[in-house]
């Protein structure tokens, strides 16, 4: 597990640091890749929902942020600046174990002088905040990289964190889909190999003793489900 975490945070901290050069990292892949059948998918996926679903009107409708809300961003990568959250009313926490993202964040944020609650470089299953803490979360795009060992202490912190009632959406790999076949590729060549390895039914039978599945979606290669914090 430590060791998967290295290779993720090493990974999006190459990115961001690409990313200052004003390199896409998801832009000239090898041809193993891109003459992939599947690779189709992954243009498409990209036009029309992006590198990320965290943005979906969907989330944002029903998380339904306050200004009396604090809400809880898991593996939050820049979903502040990009995923619409800095224009929420809550007070937003972000976390990510890469190092380099925290930065990136707070530099932009102080330039751009925005109100934010705080950005934590940590581990996502192990969190500073207090119990009960949070109205409302997210984890969007991070457990794919995880295998159920993982995944199932990231559920129980959000839970720990979470208020009984609050309101949480996160989501997982549609394993064996097309979609997310390609996109496994991609992600292994970027150095952040995806390791999950529960199928639906497994997910949901673990995630119930925690949590209500209000509704759930398939987004690309990706299942999302909307959920209820059940009491602690």
């Amino acid at each position: 597990m430590n060791k998967q975490l290295e290779l993720v945070a090493a990974s999006y901290d190459k990115g961001i640091e690409l990313g200052r050069k004003g390199i896409d990292s998801y832009e000239n892949f090898p041809e193993y890749i891109t003459k992939d059948p599947e690779y189709e998918l992954f243009l498409k996926m990209r036009q029309e929902v992006g590198l990320s679903d965290s943005s979906r009107t969907e989330i944002v409708d029903f998380l339904s942020p306050s200004s009396k809300m604090n809400f809880i961003d898991l593996g939050c990568c820049l979903n502040f600046l990009y995923g619409g959250y800095k224009d929420w009313p809550s007070t937003y926490h972000g976390v990510d174990i890469s190092s380099k993202t925290i930065e990136l964040l707070q530099k932009l944020t102080e330039k751009k002088q925005l109100s934010v609650g705080s950005f934590q470089c940590c581990s996502m299953h192990q969190t500073p905040f207090e119990t009960s803490f949070f109205d409302i979360g997210a984890c969007i795009g991070s457990l794919e990289y995880f295998e159920k060992d993982f995944v199932e202490k990231v559920i129980l912190e959000a839970h720990r964190i979470i208020k009984p009632d609050g309101k949480f959406v996160l989501d997982v790999p549609d394993l064996g889909s097309p979609e997310f076949s390609i996109t496994m590729k991609i992600e292994a060549y970027l150095g952040r190999e995806d390791k999950y390895d529960l199928s639906p039914e497994e997910f949901e039978q673990y995630i119930r003793d925690y949590f209500k599945i209000e509704k759930k979606e398939k987004v690309g290669p990706m299942i999302q489900y909307f959920l209820t914090c059940t009491n602690k």
